[in-house]
């Protein structure tokens, strides 16, 4: 009898690559059935397009009535999961990047084991919720998160592992958006509406990004925040405006800017691959000291937006002074250790998917 893993794919595509890598693992270890249960075409569309051998056993859940489908708007997922308990509950061990699978563990009756890949690595407090403790075992990026969840009593030693950072295997490669070879940034807000750089901000924030010479821009707010807000727009021709594609979550952005301009997203992570330039928009001047900020030391923290473009001018020089902290943190945030991010998690699951369940 094969081992059965369901991975619940019912967030929205961002969420995809954080768990895709070990789904794909596991499929190609001897008898491991590894299926995929979603309410969304698209997605399944998507996570078909990296599985050209068809490993991996498509499972189509029946979709609540909703708007119409989309890689970035999905329907409620507690509609979902009430839908299709049933189909659900046969899976011996279900594998999920989003917290709403948590209250499956109120139903009488549901056994399956849970696992949590906790999705980015990023310090705001907003990432850690008390539905995390409802999990069997969550998997981590890095140190930092393992230790926190520890912290905040989310979880025990024994249900939290570190397995690194499987997203950057699916990484796209470095592109070109525009025609000349003018430095690229990245301007990444994020979708918290105590947080965002962009909410409060937003015209302010597009008139520096448009009085900006010398500099190609990429717009590209967290899908989250795309969703919510009226269609970002700029006649300038130096800016690209990007409210929700493939690109926006395929890290093709991080790893084509040569600088990175936010407030508070995890994706300063994945910027940070490799070392180079930041500048993050403290607008509101929340007090940075704490950890939900600790990645504002990674680079120059402004609180004007009409302070960007002397922030541009001396990021480079300023850039060697960074270095090191934004190594440091890098290696604290994601384990990048030697063996593949997707083998260590699926090493992780099928371990506790086979453990007897008293251990």
């Amino acid at each position: 009898m094969p081992i059965d893993i369901a991975f619940l794919a019912i967030a929205e595509a961002q969420q995809l690559y954080h768990w895709l890598p070990a789904a794909l693992e596991l499929a190609r270890r001897p008898d491991v059935r590894v299926s995929i249960l979603s309410p969304s075409d698209m997605i399944l569309a998507l996570v078909t397009s990296y599985d050209p051998e068809g490993r991996l056993n498509i499972v189509r859940l029946a979709r609540p009535p909703s708007r119409p489908d989309s890689l970035f708007r999905q329907p409620s997922r507690l509609a979902t999961l009430l839908l299709n308990l049933s189909t659900i509950a046969r899976f011996p061990t279900l594998v999920t990047t989003e917290i709403s699978s948590a209250w499956l563990r109120r139903i009488p009756g549901f056994h399956p084991r849970l696992i949590l890949i906790k999705h980015g690595a990023g310090d705001r407090e907003g990432g850690y919720k008390k539905r995390h403790a409802d999990f069997d075992l969550t998997l981590v990026a890095g140190e930092k998160d393992r230790r926190r969840m520890i912290e905040r009593g989310l979880c025990t030693a024994e249900t939290v592992a570190v397995g690194g950072y499987p997203k950057f295997e699916l990484k796209a490669a470095r592109q070109r958006f525009f025609p000349d070879d003018k430095p690229l940034l990245l301007y990444n807000p994020h979708f918290d509406p105590a947080l965002s750089s962009w909410i409060k901000h937003g015209p302010d924030v597009l008139a520096a990004l448009e009085s900006l010479t010398g500099w190609n821009v990429i717009i590209a707010p967290h899908t989250k925040l795309a969703r919510k807000v009226p269609a970002i727009t700029s006649s300038a021709p130096h800016i690209r405006i990007d409210m929700g594609s493939r690109r926006s979550i395929d890290m093709s952005y991080t790893m084509s800017a040569d600088v990175y301009l936010g407030d508070v997203s995890s994706q300063v992570y994945e910027f940070l691959i490799e070392p180079r330039p930041c500048i993050f928009l403290n607008l509101d001047r929340h007090d940075g000291s704490g950890d939900a900020f600790a990645h504002w030391k990674l680079g120059q923290v402004i609180e004007r937006a009409d302070a960007l473009p002397a922030a541009l001018a001396r990021a480079n020089d300023l850039q060697p002074g960074y270095v090191a902290a934004q190594k440091a943190a890098m290696q604290q945030s994601i384990d990048l250790s030697p063996v593949p991010a997707s083998q260590r998690q699926a090493d992780l699951i099928l371990n506790f998917a086979t453990a007897p369940k008293d251990s």
